[in-house]
């Protein structure tokens, strides 16, 4: 999986882990039963509109808040293929590449995608593509070890494949 492509869902600064997903889900670690509450506390309509492929854009300090992995792990099974932010709390983009969801930072692609937009990244050159409105960015492109934790569905699967 070198690319990413869906609809985006935009969030603005600080989304912290707790709205990601509710303390109160937290006595479950069944990444399924995660997805059906991720982003309850901020978008209602998320998991009933989110598909698999789609992306979550937003501003600055993303996963911001305690350090639980479930946080990441609710928006891969959700179905998101990647999370495009400004910036991202550092224990969240860690927990991230542990699981092997896709996390880049691009805060121009942050300030120019709006909720709706198609947009497409290669993760190997870091370009986004926002379909819609015909534009591209320069983020990061992931380190080859990176891609494959991701490719692997996480780091403990690429130990044990190693």
């Amino acid at each position: 999986m070198n690319n990413a492509k869906g609809i985006v869902f935009k969030y603005g600064d600080n989304v912290d882990t707790d709205v990601i997903i509710p303390a109160r889900y937290l006595n479950s670690s069944d990444p399924a039963e995660l997805a059906t509450h991720c982003m309850e506390d901020i978008d209602k309509n998320f998991i009933k509109q989110v598909k698999k492929g789609d992306i979550i854009v937003a501003d600055k300090n993303f996963g911001c808040g305690s350090s639980r992995e479930h946080a990441p792990i609710a928006i891969k099974a959700a179905g998101v293929s990647c999370v495009i932010a400004e910036t991202f709390a550092r224990i969240f983009y860690r927990n991230a590449i542990n699981i092997g969801l896709p996390i880049i930072e691009c805060p121009e692609a942050a300030k120019g995608i709006s909720a709706g937009d198609e947009v497409e990244v290669n993760f190997d050159t870091g370009i986004i593509t926002n379909i819609t409105k015909g534009t591209t960015f320069k983020g990061q492109a992931f380190p080859e070890f990176m891609q494959k934790i991701i490719a692997s569905e996480g780091l403990i699967n690429y130990i044990n494949r190693k």
